[in-house]
């Protein structure tokens, strides 16, 4: 009776483990170069050792195990640089903690004012307490909403906030 395969064979795990293991070996020059042969091109001059590490063991557990689905990588793709990512995640918070408590903050929907309290802790409307404007503005439209551009926060710096 001939033998059926039913699909891949499992990757050798332990084999991958090792060659991550070997990496944690190499110094900047064997890194380089070992960046060089898997990515058919020289690593970023700027680039430290545990980023040269890090980004070829995920290259290669990746090549073995998988990458990540077209969706996720659409996703992160989107986000731009860590650079920018970590800055626009500076700019909302600096945005939603200058936010004193006792501020109402107002917004017109479906042709009803809607006001909301600043809490030490959080947002109240409508008798609720929420821990982020995001989700007031959810409660308010049904809808999901960047709080701070809903109440129109985003739209211009607040007074005192440095750019």
């Amino acid at each position: 009776m001939p033998r059926v395969k039913i699909g891949p064979a499992l990757p050798d795990r332990a084999k991958l483990d090792v060659e991550i293991a070997r990496l944690r070996d190499l110094d900047m020059v064997e890194l380089r170069s070992r960046w060089h042969t898997v990515f058919g091109r020289p690593p970023p001059a700027h680039l430290p050792r545990h980023l040269l590490f890090r980004s070829l063991a995920y290259r290669l557990q990746a090549d073995r195990l998988g990458d990540l689905d077209w969706e996720s990588q659409r996703l992160l793709d989107r986000s731009g640089s860590p650079e920018k990512a970590g800055q626009r995640a500076l700019d909302l918070r600096r945005h939603t903690t200058a936010l004193r408590p006792g501020t109402i903050l107002g917004r017109e929907w479906n042709g009803q004012m809607q006001q909301v309290a600043v809490l030490a802790d959080g947002f109240a409307w409508n008798g609720k307490t929420y821990l982020s404007l995001s989700k007031v503005a959810f409660a308010i439209t049904g809808t999901r909403w960047n709080g701070p551009k809903f109440f129109g926060l985003r739209d211009k710096p607040l007074k005192g906030s440095s750019p």
